[in-house]
């Protein structure tokens, strides 16, 4: 059985390929590993091997493993994936180093109260429902233009980039393709999208983040 390092290298070459099929070099694209509902022992020797970019979906869940782990790799870059309370803002903000899921007008407002309050720049992703999902986060397509905005001018936040989770059952490609038009239109470079089963194409529609897990450490329990 492959271990983790072995897949995080075939995970890396495929990425390679799917860049240069696209037309773009490897190092346009980040890899962030998905490490949510994995401990320790199963993120360190993908670690060991050298990566250093890792995503979570709980602020909870990470702070039991990360700033034990932080010690030892403190080139790490972390990063959240999922939804952020405004209650957890104080938290993430000490934790995190990149926050994808930017969605609500009161997110915003806490995020640039407690980075300043903290000292910290952290890259930001507002997160659109391209899908338009009702269970889903994120803000809809036609509304992203403004939240950009008010986000820049009422807030003083920097956003870095856009992020979309494609509906489950939709062929992913048309979603990608609407984050990248909207990126370009905003002006906004870095683009998260594109997981395990999906990555390959979201690359080929100009994702500069994939959020690659299981493919990785292997199924969830």
């Amino acid at each position: 059985m492959e271990d983790a390092a072995a897949r995080l290298a075939a995970v890396k070459a495929r990425i390679a390929a799917a860049a240069e099929a696209a037309g773009r070099g490897a190092s346009d694209v980040r890899l962030i590993a998905i490490s949510k509902t994995f401990d320790a022992a199963a993120i360190t020797p993908v670690l060991a091997a050298g990566h250093r970019e890792f995503g979570e979906n709980r602020v909870q869940e990470a702070q039991g493993k990360w700033p034990a782990l932080r010690e030892h790799f403190p080139d790490l870059v972390l990063h959240l994936v999922g939804p952020l309370q405004t209650n957890k803002v104080r938290a993430a903000v000490g934790l995190f180093d990149a926050i994808h899921s930017l969605d609500r007008e009161k997110l915003a407002r806490e995020l640039a109260r407690e980075m300043t309050r903290q000292k910290r720049a952290l890259s930001l992703f507002v997160q659109v429902n391209t899908g338009a999902e009702p269970q889903k986060a994120g803000i809809a397509p036609q509304e992203a233009a403004a939240f950009v905005e008010r986000c820049r001018r009422e807030h003083g936040l920097k956003i870095n980039g856009l992020m979309c989770i494609p509906p489950f059952h939709d062929d992913p490609e048309p979603h990608f393709e609407v984050l990248r038009r909207l990126g370009a239109d905003l002006g906004l470079a870095a683009l998260s999208m594109g997981m395990s089963g999906d990555y390959e194409a979201a690359i080929a529609h100009g994702a500069t983040d994939v959020r690659v897990g299981s493919a990785i450490f292997g199924a969830r329990g």
